[in-house]
């Protein structure tokens, strides 16, 4: 295969326009339009009124180089290089978690927890592209926010999206990005406590057949999968956060559908109350989570880490 699709010619391939592109390409409609608006570099609506104008060579030969990485299974947001998440449009690299809309469940959660605190620390443990801890630092400007990821290159781009983002000015100042496991780049010796930890860790076991198919082949697999049981991480986070959570703080932590019943179990042991489940728009138990009482153990003795 040269820089032309095999079996056409340079004359068609010149000759080609949108809707032709269109009619022949083997992707569903939908996505074709979106790779094909993204490489032309027009809005959706000129597919139409422009479908019938010549394109250039060159742009034909680059559309049957992304049209094959589709068909190959490419995920469309590493192909345009975003994804849109909570009313906000977020770049993502192939060093990053694809957000997705079933994770947006987590940023309402915790924005209803935070609600009537003034200037509330939120912390976001493996933020990828900051996601989580952007939107809820976008619909709260006076919130303080941390974000915690042990990739350097999920942290640039995370960096990258709070500073297109989010408010230069926003009371709450800029997002804080430390790198490092989990709690362990936190100043153990301050008196920092957060008024809400979020998570989406790691959660899909090692042996799960899903980590082979679909999107999730072209996303970082240490993003996915705790390379365990699929809830190591999830144990972690849950032993070691009242040592950073003030009174009355919240957790809350998207996990994978089969795993709430383990997942508040683990919150009810470690002494949380109000202990629950909240479930996405398809019935699932997506996010767990809890109040850390007054009452609860705070100290800072060493963060608890959990292997099998």
């Amino acid at each position: 295969m040269g820089n032309e699709r095999a079996g056409a010619s340079p004359s068609e391939a010149a000759s080609a326009t949108v809707a032709a592109l269109l009619r022949a390409s083997a992707l569903p409609a939908l996505e074709a339009r979106i790779l094909l608006a993204h490489l032309l570099g027009w809005r959706r609506t000129e597919l139409i009124t422009r479908a019938d104008e010549p394109l250039a060579a060159a742009k034909v030969a680059l559309w049957h180089q992304l049209e094959a990485r589709r068909l190959a299974g490419e995920p469309i947001a590493q192909l345009v290089g975003a994804r849109e998440f909570y009313g906000l449009e977020f770049e993502v690299t192939p060093h990053v978690l694809i957000p997705r809309p079933e994770t947006e469940l987590l940023v309402e959660t915790t924005l209803d927890a935070i609600a009537g605190r003034a200037r509330p620390r939120v912390l976001d443990l493996g933020t990828g592209t900051g996601a989580i801890v952007v939107a809820i630092a976008s619909a709260r400007p006076d919130a303080q926010v941390w974000a915690v990821d042990r990739s350097a290159e999920a942290l640039q781009v995370a960096a990258r999206n709070a500073a297109r983002l989010l408010d230069a000015q926003r009371p709450g100042g800029p997002l804080t990005l430390l790198q490092g496991d989990w709690y362990a780049p936190l100043d153990a010796t301050s008196d920092l406590r957060f008024d809400a930890i979020v998570s989406n860790p790691p959660y899909i076991a090692s042996d799960d057949p899903h980590l082979a198919q679909g999107d999730l082949r072209f996303e970082p697999r240490g993003a996915l999968t705790d390379e365990a049981d699929g809830l190591s991480a999830i144990r972690s986070i849950v032993a070691n956060a009242p040592a950073w959570l003030a009174a009355h703080g919240m957790l809350w932590i998207e996990h994978g559908y089969d795993q709430a019943v383990a997942v508040r179990a683990l919150l009810a042991e470690r002494g949380f109350d109000g202990v629950r489940s909240v479930c996405d728009l398809a019935g699932i138990e997506r996010i767990s989570g809890g109040e850390l009482p007054p009452s609860a153990p705070s100290a800072r003795t060493g963060e608890i880490r959990y292997h099998l």
